[in-house]
């Protein structure tokens, strides 16, 4: 058997620090920054703790580097909206549909537990303030708007209307993953708040 080459050898290097960021993704979502142990992270993703090391040179530096992954990704997606084809309920419904899809709730969960969070690094207060909430709401309210003025949206100030409901949404992210009887409500349901 020949030896890898260094195509390969980084290809198995980006695997297995993706491997390590899925699994602190998980559990940095459901505990916190300071609920959560490298080995936790280490278990979750059915290594040693020690190889985590090889990759990240401590818990808050992988909870950095998620958190400002997250932060962009989300910034983007938010940004993207303003320049979407859409009508403005079905960009703030895909923007829903996306914060409550199975697949991004450990991403939006974690953002919430670094937002809350009492002490996080450095380097995330800044891009909490940097992609604050009030600030994303603010990339919000012209959509509203154009949704009111298009009657699709009921009237009032349009930052409360959108804080109120991403107080909704946020608290459903936050729920115990899996909410037991009925699961998460469906999008539509949820838009009613906004509707008209």
């Amino acid at each position: 058997m020949s030896p890898l080459n260094k195509q390969q050898l980084d290809q198995i290097r980006d695997e297995r620090k993706e491997q390590i960021k899925q699994a602190a993704l998980k559990i940095f979502a459901c505990r916190g920054i300071t609920g959560t142990k490298m080995s936790m992270i280490a278990s979750e993703a059915g290594i040693s703790e020690g190889l985590i090391y090889r990759y990240f040179k401590s818990k808050d530096e992988l909870f950095t580097d998620l958190v400002i992954e997250l932060m962009e990704e989300a910034g983007k997606e938010i940004g993207n909206l303003q320049h979407s084809p859409e009508s403005p309920f079905d960009q703030i419904r895909t923007l829903t549909q996306s914060m409550l899809d199975e697949n991004n709730k450990y991403a939006f969960r974690l953002i919430l537990q670094a937002r809350k969070a009492d002490k996080v690094p450095e380097k995330v207060g800044q891009f909490l303030d940097q992609y604050s909430e009030k600030v994303l709401i603010d990339r919000l309210v012209p959509v509203l708007i154009k949704g009111q003025q298009a009657g699709q949206f009921s009237e009032g100030d349009p930052r409360e209307l959108l804080s109120w409901y991403f107080t909704v949404v946020n608290s459903l992210i936050m729920q115990e993953l899996g909410i037991e009887k009925y699961g998460l409500p469906d999008t539509d349901v949820l838009m009613r708040i906004l509707s008209r």
